[in-house]
């Protein structure tokens, strides 16, 4: 086997990004604090084609050296807000006709290997600070909280990763 150029991979140019199908899907993140992983979802975002991403809080917004470093232009190409307050973004995404999903270790969660997506609906994920998760008041605002399996001996994962694997299967069920 031999490794493609970046050249052969055929990536869209910012510009037809922007014009390109999208998902329907939105990643809320609430006061994430590290710029690397504010960056990472940008990136991850560009990949699957993510409709647009919210920023709230104390999470950075671009143009950000540190956001960079890790986006690598994608901050570019993927459509962004910026809400002082999650609730803010949350109530907008409900005006707008979304289904807002925590991604949470929550009572009644619902497994990401459970989850079965309507392609005819939008969709918003909040992903939460680093430390102290989803705020409690978001998640009573959302309409679901989705929990990642998980079997080891730590409770979390980074949430740049966590936002990688559901948009991964959010991509997967509501395709392009």
């Amino acid at each position: 086997m031999r490794k493609l150029k970046v050249t052969e991979l055929n990536r869209l140019t910012p510009e037809a990004f922007k014009n390109s199908e999208k998902i329907p899907l939105i990643v809320v993140l609430d006061h994430v604090r590290s710029l690397n992983n504010v960056g990472s979802v940008f990136r991850t975002s560009d990949a699957f084609r993510v409709e647009s991403i919210y920023l709230c809080g104390i999470t950075a917004c671009p143009p950000h050296a540190e956001i960079h470093k890790t986006a690598l232009g994608a901050e570019d190409s993927v459509d962004w807000k910026y809400f002082k307050d999650t609730l803010e973004a949350v109530d907008n995404l409900k005006q707008q006709g979304y289904t807002v999903c925590a991604i949470e270790q929550a009572e009644g969660s619902t497994m990401l290997d459970k989850l079965v997506l309507d392609k005819t609906k939008k969709y918003a994920i909040v992903m939460g600070n680093e430390v102290k998760g989803v705020q409690q008041s978001v998640v009573d605002n959302c309409d679901l909280c989705i929990e990642i399996p998980q079997y080891g001996t730590k409770h979390s994962l980074n949430v740049s990763v966590t936002t990688g694997i559901v948009i991964w299967e959010f991509f997967n069920q509501l395709g392009l």
